[in-house]
């Protein structure tokens, strides 16, 4: 089992958290919004083709997932190899926001499924490189008392990018092509401020992995390491099961106008966020103070699934409303105590990037067969009740596999 040995860290102050904070709210708005609103608006389809825009919907994401699967690990990697006496973690970090930022214009200019998906798969590698940088830090630079906390920045972010990005297109009443001139200017500001500000000490020779005898990908065949990202993979599949076709439910499942739709995934999504915010502060604290990540995740994955259960059995707005909290409780939950889980359980202090790499790809994997998934179950019953019963069930599947991998002693 592996062992946490006396970090040699310090703890880091409320600058360094606010930083950090800021740069994964930016991150998470860029990434979600398209996602939830303005990719579903963009590819939908009129009322006698409805299941066609579903499709071109999840197979866009799905190669931007792909993407971003490729080049996430691949940029950590290369950023735990930089050489000695410069910087590790910022190049890559910048890199990433300010390609975000190009390719979340050309996408919003794009027309069609394959322009679309042309300029979706840049904003993807971007995020993922991005990710990559900042989520190596909270190895670089936090002691596990720590890893709690800032597992709860990025989880906490993620719900309420959702929020502030769909909010203001929505309330602001802008257009698909506005809304992504304004999601390119939030990363470029806040996500390069926050690259440029939050410490990264130089590389030195001890920190860069040696190349004799070490495989490439040694950390999967960690015991403990491969049960945590498998048991990742399959919950992050479940949420986006869950979250990814929401619009095109409201719109078709529903039978709710457009405007309607819009404003009532607003809510949804505030619902889903307060809750989301909720479980990752408590779990993240809790987390850090008992050390027994595990329990809590597989314990989150249960009020995971308790969600798709909910929207199955009774298909309505107000039940909608209901599997929104649930669906915020269990992954706001997951999503912190998982991140500080896999920080717990890296094989390798000398690859944090590429490891930590991974453990983003399992849930940008999520991402990409989630939408994919989904079109596919919407297309073969003609609507979206099995969707949600294939979230619960890949839910449960998800804290079974994460319950194999062992909880980390601390010394």
């Amino acid at each position: 089992m592996t062992e946490i040995s006396p970090t040699r860290t310090r703890r880091a102050g409320l600058r360094w958290m606010s930083l950090f904070t800021l740069a994964w709210l930016a991150i998470w708005t860029v990434q979600l919004t398209p996602v939830q609103l303005l990719l579903p608006l963009q590819l939908d389809t009129p009322e006698d083709d409805w299941i066609g825009g579903v499709v071109s919907s999840g197979l866009v994401l799905g190669i931007g997932g792909l993407a971003g699967i490729l080049a996430g690990p691949a940029a950590g990697a290369l950023s735990d190899r930089g050489a000695a006496g410069r910087h590790r973690r910022r190049p890559w970090a910048l890199g990433g926001v300010l390609l975000t930022a190009v390719c979340l214009v050309l996408t919003g200019f794009a027309e069609g499924p394959w322009g679309v998906g042309a300029g979706w798969v840049g904003v993807s590698i971007g995020v993922a490189v991005s990710s990559a940088a900042f989520t190596a830090l909270i190895a670089d630079q936090l002691p596990t008392t720590q890893r709690g906390a800032a597992s709860a920045a990025v989880g906490s972010s993620q719900a309420v990018g959702i929020v502030l990005g769909v909010g203001l297109v929505v309330l602001l009443g802008l257009g698909i092509r506005e809304g992504y001139l304004l999601l390119a200017g939030v990363i470029a500001v806040v996500g390069s401020a926050a690259a440029l500000l939050l410490p990264d000490p130089p590389s030195t020779e001890e920190m860069r992995p040696t190349r004799i005898g070490r495989h490439p990908l040694a950390s999967l065949r960690d015991r403990d390491f491969a049960w945590m990202l498998s048991g990742r993979l399959v919950t992050n599949i479940g949420n986006a099961l869950g979250t990814a076709l929401f619009l095109f439910f409201l719109l078709h499942g529903l039978g709710q106008p457009t405007p309607v739709a819009q404003d009532n995934l607003l809510l949804l999504i505030l619902v889903y966020t307060v809750f989301v915010v909720i479980a990752s502060v408590i779990t993240g604290v809790v987390s850090d103070r008992t050390g027994n990540r595990r329990t809590l995740a597989v314990a989150a994955t249960v009020v995971q699934a308790a969600s798709g259960v909910a929207i199955a059995l009774v298909p309505t707005f107000e039940m909608t409303m209901v599997a929104a909290a649930l669906m915020g409780l269990g992954y706001g939950a997951f999503s912190t105590v998982g991140l500080a889980f896999a920080a717990d359980l890296l094989p390798d202090e000398q690859d944090h990037a590429r490891d930590l790499g991974i453990v983003n790809v399992t849930a940008a994997l999520g991402q990409l067969i989630g939408p994919v998934l989904g079109a596919g179950l919407v297309a073969l019953v003609g609507g979206f009740w099995l969707v949600f019963v294939a979230a619960a069930v890949l839910s449960l599947v998800g804290g079974l596999l994460t319950a194999f991998a062992r909880q980390p002693s601390r010394s």
